[in-house]
């Protein structure tokens, strides 16, 4: 980055530019507190010290253990990975304390967290089910991986029924560490590369190959540009998780992961705890679109580009995510309204003037400023679709101008970007 130019914004100056976008008036601003609110995390300290049955684990965590004991936990997925311990699932809930929260207004958590749990356990049947219509318990012990004790009490020669086959692949099936190099990366690569390879970079390993960035945990969360947010919430530095993904498979993380994706606003969708638990009221223009609260919207979040939308029937991997998530209604004691919508087909999306399309995040301010040489305002705006650069995070405002107003690029030794014009 080049020498900041005469009279450039000061650090103060920043920071009250900042607090201001951050102050504006309106359904933005409240949109900003709630954002950051759902965003909030514990310190990995506090995160390792949760264990089932600790007095002093957080609210959320208490709450999930009065709802799903390990015991429970175990019978609802008999043939996990064994790396998807009880343990890390409280830690990774820990993490978040928007998940399984508490309200102050009425709502009644209680409900709100098993129709939480019922929707995640559903997606993870989805995303990490072995979907084996034959397997048995006899079966799943010849794989140590997947050897719970839970096993030898079932009838052996019984199969097991879909939706409890939930959370058998830790990796994307197919691939493992190192061996999947130019998997899931949308790495830079010179000019016209998205701003997100630039801000979410692929990392390299000692070969100087770019690592791979496959489907890890229960969400099986992949692409670069997934990893770096994810580890950006997590420790403020998309590094962390860019440069060593594989703790996403290896550690609590892999229910982390899938949290965090529930509770994270992605503008204009908005998080699926904000669909569970009535924060996301449509609007006009979500009606119109067929956007409704109900499990349908929660897969839109998740996958709405590739199995919702077109009308019609629905599409098989819906069918299978509508049939889990009965099952786990009905596990947990969730009664499912005649009127939720269910399935996505119908669906049109989250679009612009959405009631979840709220403007926190930063672009560049095209606006002319007489008091800067050249006119250049040297400011950034607020926007309501995806940047790497958001309110919700300390420090991104300075970011965003740093990066649009005197940022530069290089690649393979040639000045491919240039913002300082």
């Amino acid at each position: 980055m080049i020498a900041a130019p005469s009279a450039y914004p000061t650090e103060a100056q920043f920071g009250a530019a900042e607090q201001a976008l951050a102050g504006q008036a309106g359904a933005d601003a409240q949109a900003l507190a709630r954002i950051r609110a759902a965003l909030r995390v514990r310190a990995d300290s506090e995160v390792n010290l949760v264990v089932p049955g600790r007095a002093a684990n957080p609210d959320n965590v208490k709450r999930i253990e009065q709802l799903l004991g390990q015991a429970r936990f175990d019978q609802l997925f008999p043939v996990r990975h064994i790396n998807y311990t009880y343990t890390n699932f409280l830690r990774g809930a820990a993490k978040f304390p928007a998940y399984c929260d508490n309200y102050s207004d009425g709502r009644n958590a209680d409900a709100i967290c098993r129709k939480l749990l019922a929707t995640s356990f559903a997606h993870f049947t989805q995303e990490t089910g072995a979907n084996w219509p034959a397997l048995t318990p006899s079966t799943a012990r010849t794989y140590s991986e997947h050897n719970n004790p839970v096993l030898a009490a079932m009838p052996q020669n019984e199969a097991i029924p879909t939706y409890k086959q939930a959370l058998w692949y830790l990796r994307e099936s197919g691939y493992s560490e190192g061996s999947a190099v130019g998997a899931y990366q949308d790495c830079f690569r010179g000019a016209g590369s998205s701003i997100f390879s630039i801000f979410y970079p692929c990392a390299q390993d000692a070969q100087n190959r770019n690592i791979d960035y496959f489907g890890r945990g229960s969400k099986q969360l992949s692409w670069n540009y997934n990893y770096g947010p994810f580890s950006k919430s997590l420790y403020g530095d998309a590094d962390v998780l860019l440069d060593n993904p594989g703790r996403v498979a290896d550690s609590w993380l892999n229910f982390a992961s899938a949290i965090w994706f529930a509770v994270y606003p992605q503008s204009p969708k908005p998080p699926m705890t904000w669909v569970v638990d009535g924060t996301w009221v449509p609007n006009a223009v979500d009606l119109a679109n067929n956007m409704k609260p109900g499990f349908g919207a929660t897969v839109f979040i998740i996958n709405g580009g590739i199995e919702c939308g077109g009308g019609g029937a629905e599409k098989q991997q819906v069918v299978n995510r509508i049939a889990a998530y009965r099952e786990f209604a009905r596990e947990l004691g969730v009664a499912i309204p005649a009127e939720e919508p269910l399935g996505c087909a119908a669906m049109r999306g989250f679009q612009a003037g959405s009631a979840a399309a709220t403007k926190t995040y930063l672009d560049k301010d095209w606006g002319y400023n007489p008091n800067n040489p050249g006119g250049v305002s040297w400011a950034c705006k607020l926007v309501d679709y995806q940047m790497p650069f958001s309110l919700a995070n300390a420090g991104d405002y300075k970011q965003c101008v740093d990066y649009m107003f005197r940022g530069q690029v290089f690649w393979n030794g040639t000045k491919v970007i240039d913002n300082t014009r």
